[in-house]
């Protein structure tokens, strides 16, 4: 698949050529501010398929965030108790 790099100012003057770009197959296309990349269009079906390993990526970068902050201040720390404690309160777990 071809990726294509946009700045942000050429995608929104030609957002619909950039919608049709992607959702025919053409290309994939990355989007840059200030020459950085922030973004990358897909088409949704392709999408649909990486979303469970999505969120698994998602979720392994907050455990080390979180891992991080609690070498810096172990303080932040709570026990599971109170963590399962606040889950059932909130519905998400049964008792």
């Amino acid at each position: 698949m071809i990726i294509e790099t946009i700045s942000s100012r050429e995608a929104r003057m030609k957002w619909r050529d950039v919608l049709d770009k992607v959702m025919t197959r053409k290309a994939d296309v990355m989007i840059e501010r200030s020459g950085k990349p922030v973004a990358v269009m897909i088409p949704v079906e392709d999408y649909d398929q990486l979303k469970n390993e999505l969120d698994d990526l998602r979720a392994a970068q907050r455990a080390s965030e979180a891992y991080e902050e609690w070498k810096r201040d172990p303080s932040t720390a709570r026990s599971y108790g109170e963590i399962r404690a606040e889950m059932v309160q909130d519905g998400l777990l049964d008792e």
